[in-house]
């Protein structure tokens, strides 16, 4: 007599809807694995009208409505949830804090850790629930001694295993990503919503900074930092031009900056550095943006930390290519070299590191060495 194999048992999930064709299929095929599944959407906004609507949106009232009939459809029971305190404080709060420090933070990233995989996980986890489910485009593969680990999605096209770098050994123990082992297109996705009758099939990804109605990041900044005039200056330190306020620009930026008087070589100039103690933007040639190393803080494991130092390829941006670097953690910080130097690398951003399609582990850049000389 042979034994048959046991399918894994069943576990009460909770599937955070967006209101977005991903999230609504990714419950589905829980469902339909044999999961007990719940669906929920996050009340991100005390006022949700103030979100992004239709193609631009994750978070408005629309969007709840559309997860509540797509919950409907798959059977499952559903409820929205107000996070909107703790949303504003970690995610809204922290993005306008970094900005106004002179660095380029990620919110995306920052909600994964903060919203959807601690405040909503430790809510779940105190309901009885086993995993929080998501239609994030990666993958969690448990090894044969039961540890798990966080991989790049089937499809590098679609991966965003990047945004969720910052997950730890128990966020990863308690994470469930149905949408990351197959390799579909984003309009195989869509037939498969259709075909399972939800409306959302249709409906256009959303885009940029949700809580940015009108996608005017510099505006949004400026209603909350006040227009604050300073000088933008070249690597010498003449004055180029003015600005209204350093914390509407980013490392890298070419775009904007509003310089009348053009390079002496007539090519373009970048933004080189911000400093928020002065107000000063400094531009200067492309050249002058290649990195060769930085420093990286606040680092997040997905396992054991590594132990000395170890070669990895590197993602610096959600929607960026690899790049070999080598990395050490040192008293608490992780000093990265570029085999080949970088371009346009800010502070605030996240680092990734990834061992083949793993992800070793993230942490938020400090400072960067540039590969010709100085500091940025």
């Amino acid at each position: 007599m042979t034994d048959t194999p046991q399918r894994p048992r069943p576990l009460r999930v909770l599937a955070a809807m967006s209101g977005g064709v991903d999230s609504a299929v990714a419950a589905a095929r829980a469902a339909e694995a044999g999961h007990d599944v719940t669906g929920v959407h996050l009340a991100l906004s005390a006022n949700p009208q103030s979100f992004r609507t239709g193609a631009r949106g994750c978070c408005t009232i629309e969007d709840s409505r559309d997860a509540r009939r797509a919950a409907d459809v798959i059977g499952i029971p559903f409820y929205v949830w107000d996070l909107a305190d703790r949303f504003r404080e970690d995610v809204v709060e922290d993005f306008v804090a970094e900005y106004e420090a002179g660095r380029t933070p990620n919110p995306c990233l920052r909600c994964n850790e903060k919203i959807k995989f601690a405040a909503l996980l430790d809510k779940a986890l105190a309901l009885g629930f086993d995993a929080v489910c998501t239609g994030h485009y990666a993958q969690v593969i448990v090894r044969e001694d039961g540890t798990r680990e966080l991989h790049r999605a089937s499809d590098m096209a679609k991966d965003q295993s990047y945004v969720l770098g910052v997950l730890d050994d128990r966020q990863l123990a308690h994470a469930m990503f149905p949408l990351g082992d197959t390799l579909t297109t984003k309009d195989e996705i869509r037939a498969e919503a259709e075909r399972r009758g939800l409306a959302v099939a249709k409906k256009p990804d959303s885009h940029d900074i949700c809580f940015i109605a009108d996608g005017d990041t510099q505006g949004f900044l400026a209603n909350r930092l006040g227009r604050s005039e300073g000088d933008i200056v070249d690597e010498s330190g003449a004055k180029l031009g003015t600005h209204e306020g350093a914390y509407g620009f980013t490392i890298g930026q070419r775009k904007g900056l509003r310089i009348g008087t053009p390079a002496a070589d007539g090519k373009p100039r970048y933004v080189l550095d911000i400093s928020p103690v002065d107000n000063t933007v400094t531009v200067g040639p492309a050249s002058r943006l290649d990195v060769g190393a930085l420093t990286a803080v606040k680092p997040r494991w997905c396992g054991a930390a590594p132990t000395g130092p170890g070669t990895y390829t590197a993602q610096l941006r959600a929607h960026g290519g690899e790049t070999e670097v080598t990395a050490e953690l040192v008293d608490g910080e992780l000093r990265v070299s570029f085999v080949e130097p970088v371009r346009g690398v800010a502070p605030g951003q996240a680092i990734v590191l990834y061992d083949g399609t793993r992800v070793v582990g993230s942490a938020t850049i400090a400072s960067t060495t540039r590969a010709t000389a100085g500091v940025a």
